[in-house]
């Protein structure tokens, strides 16, 4: 397990590293297996692993991305995020066809926050975000538009912007509305690979709901759970494992660094399996 990190991002969705100084980054950390998952897209692919192969030794760049899903509780009807990171597709193509149409909703939604920030700030700020991601609108997550919020002073920093605007129940607050669970896990094996559940504790969720999410993510036929960070309660943890170990899934590590837009995630600081858990890299081809 060491040296693996199967959750990062570059400044292609976004981190603030490029992919090819992310691959230089992960030489310094001694990785030897790198995920690069940014948020609906694979752009950065190509470039990672073309570093990768140039360095010595090389890095074992895994293809991945994390995607933007949603799921609901039958009794409630309600709908909820998720991101679920696809991992080592082997036939890639089903999974570029959704992300073409996740990227349009992307860049929709990022226009409709800024829209509805409007009347809150006194100000547009829509161009300034563009600015970020070189123009280009489908690569603009809300942390663009946090960030841009701090740089205008209008918050102090980015999770004030969070709370204040633009996080679920909040004025600006769009859902993103991506595919269901079921149908986003049937395209990552349709494309040749893995589906893991990315950060299950870090959705907002009770202990409840979580459960459920893992048990229906097994039931869709999900292959692996990401292990809470080492930060997290131990009972945050043992529930994890309990539901791991009830559904017989696998496990993936992952950082889910971002760069110095998240200085306190380190890159390649990944928790421990604890006896019995298997890595989903293990099924890597």
């Amino acid at each position: 397990m060491e040296g693996v990190d199967l959750h990062t991002h570059s400044n292609i969705s976004d981190g603030t590293l490029s992919p090819s100084e992310l691959v230089h980054a992960a030489l310094e950390k001694g990785i030897h297996t790198l995920a690069l998952t940014d948020h609906d897209t694979m752009d950065g692919l190509a470039l990672a692993r073309q570093t990768a192969q140039a360095l010595t030794p090389p890095i074992n760049i895994i293809s991945g991305v994390e995607i933007s899903s949603q799921w609901s509780r039958p009794a409630t009807k309600k709908s909820y995020s998720v991101h679920i990171v696809a991992l080592n597709m082997q036939q890639p193509e089903p999974l570029y066809m959704l992300l073409e149409q996740q990227k349009i909703i992307r860049a929709q939604r990022a226009k409709q926050i800024c829209d509805l920030l409007v009347p809150l700030i006194g100000q547009e700020i829509y161009a300034d975000v563009l600015a970020k991601v070189d123009g280009i609108a489908d690569r603009v997550t809300r942390s663009h538009i946090a960030q841009t919020l701090v740089d205008k002073a209008i918050v102090s920093r980015a999770q004030q912007a969070f709370d204040k605007y633009i996080k679920e129940g909040k004025k600006a607050y769009v859902k993103f509305d991506g595919l269901g669970l079921e149908e986003t896990i049937e395209v990552i094996h349709a494309a040749g690979g893995f589906a893991v559940l990315a950060h299950p504790t870090r959705y907002d969720l009770s202990a409840t709901n979580i459960r459920y999410l893992i048990e229906i993510f097994a039931k869709f036929g999900g292959d692996a759970v990401e292990l809470p960070p080492a930060i997290e309660p131990a009972s945050t943890r043992q529930m994890v494992d309990r539901m791991i170990a009830e559904f017989n899934l696998k496990v993936s590590v992952g950082s889910d660094f971002h760069g110095a837009n998240m200085p306190w995630i380190k890159l390649g600081h990944i928790p421990r399996l604890k006896d019995g858990q298997v890595g989903i890299w293990e099924s890597f081809v």
